[in-house]
Order: structure tokens, then C-alpha cells, then sequence
């Protein structure tokens, strides 16, 4: 009984990975699903299959190939206690594959900040030369879309806002408005764009800010962020109220 279900199992992870990748004919490893036992068996295989066809599709995404019919031999080693190689062979090229894995990640990492503190530097450059904005010593572009005339904000004070962010190909990746919340924050606790450029703002003024990399998260992974390394950002900022000095 022991060796029906490992055989079993073996074909159902099988059939689970070859069924989702290279036109491999499953006809030739088909299995009766006709008791309890046996979908178990084929239900745990196509669990297990859907994660090794997950690993294979990462690996895919960073540029390793791997055969699908080596990987079903390996499987089928296994549940066979037939694997050809040891276990410290094993290790080590598990070990090589993610080193390989990761050196390749990095380099598409590093590219793709590349690209952006590229494409980033363009986009600097033609929205100031569009009529209206002004560029700071820091590199920090801003336009007036309304001017107000309340009392401007000092580098520890606390304002409230209304405003939303993009990144220079338009995706909106954060917005009070789309919250219909405004928020308030101090503004010694922001990004450094962020704290000079709310400065330059009189109360019931809005602006918009083009705010480079380096004044915004620099080349930073942000795990989970929708901003990417050397982004570019822009804002549209409305100064609603200076709540206070954080400093008293």
C-alpha cells in the first residue's frame, strides 16, 4: 500500500506541474480518480505542483529556464527513494541557483533604478522649462495652481492637507481626495521635497511639486510601496491649515 501511494502521488505531481507548462502528453501517466484515496493523493499533488510551478515561473521571471521534465523526474526520484544525487549535491545547487537567482534580481533591480533616475532627469528637465514653475537650489520644482494668503508654515509646524501623488507616468499612488480625508502631519517628519516645498505655501494655496529622486525616497527598495527606486515624484498639495509648532 505504502508503494501504490507513492506511486500515485508521483503521478499526480506529475501530471499537476506537466499540465501547466510544456504540452507533455498526460495521457501516458493517467490515474483513476475513483476513491477517496486516491483524490486525496491527487489533490495533495496538485498542491504541491502549483508551488513548484510557482518557483518555476519566478525563476522564469529573473531569466532561469528550467527543463519541466527534469524537474518531474526529480519528484518522481524522490517518492521513489531513487535520487540521483546526494544530499550535499543538492544543497549546493540549490545554493548556486539562489545565488545565481538573487545576482540576477539585483541586476534588474539596479536597471530598472537606473532607468528611473533617467527617465526621472528628463522629466525634470522639460517641466522646467514650462512656464510657471521654479526650480529651488535643491532641485525642487513647483508651480502655483492657486495662490493663497494666509500665514506660511515653519519647518516644525503641523499643517493639514489635502493631496495627491503620481509618479511621472501618471499612476496615482496615493490621494487624500480618493479618501475624502485630509490628513495632517508635522512637517519635520516628511520627506525633505515635502518639507520645503509646503513651506514655500500660504495657507489656502495649492501647488504642485515635481520632487526628484533624492529629495523624495532616493534609490531605496521600498518592499510593498508603489514607488519605485529613483522615482521622480509629483504632487498636487492644498495647505488647508497650520495646526501647530511640534516643537512646544
Amino acid at each position: 500500500m505504502k508503494l501504490m501511494a507513492k506511486t500515485v502521488l508521483a503521478s499526480a505531481m506529475a501530471l499537476a506541474i506537466a499540465g501547466c507548462g510544456n504540452g507533455t502528453d498526460a495521457s501516458a501517466q493517467e490515474v483513476a480518480l475513483d476513491n477517496e484515496e486516491a483524490r486525496h493523493a491527487y489533490a495533495l499533488g496538485t498542491v504541491l505542483g502549483r508551488e513548484v510551478q510557482g518557483n518555476l515561473e519566478y525563476l522564469a521571471e529573473s531569466g532561469i529556464v528550467l527543463d519541466n521534465e527534469i524537474v518531474i523526474a526529480a519528484l518522481a526520484d524522490v517518492l521513489r527513494d531513487n535520487t540521483r544525487l546526494t544530499d550535499d549535491e543538492v544543497q549546493d545547487e540549490i545554493m548556486a541557483l539562489l545565488e545565481l537567482s538573487q545576482s540576477l534580481a539585483e541586476q534588474e533591480r539596479s536597471s530598472t533604478s537606473q532607468r528611473n533616475l533617467e527617465e526621472g532627469l528628463a522629466y525634470q528637465a522639460e517641466n522646467a522649462a514650462r512656464e510657471g514653475v521654479v526650480v529651488t537650489e535643491t532641485g525642487l520644482q513647483y508651480e502655483v495652481l492657486r495662490e493663497g494668503s494666509g500665514a506660511r508654515p515653519g519647518p516644525t509646524d503641523t499643517v493639514t492637507v489635502h493631496y495627491e501623488g503620481r509618479l511621472i507616468d501618471g499612476t496615482v499612488f496615493d490621494s487624500s481626495y480618493e479618501r475624502d480625508e485630509t490628513i495632517a502631519f508635522p512637517l519635520n517628519r516628511v520627506i525633505p521635497g515635502w518639507s520645503e516645498g509646503v513651506q514655500l505655501m500660504n495657507v489656502g494655496s495649492q501647488y504642485r511639486f515635481v520632487i526628484p529622486a533624492e529629495l523624495a525616497y532616493g534609490s531605496d527598495e521600498r518592499p510593498g510601496s508603489p514607488i519605485p527606486p529613483n522615482a521622480t515624484l509629483v504632487f498636487d498639495v492644498e495647505l488647508l491649515e497650520i495646526e501647530a509648532d511640534a516643537s512646544e
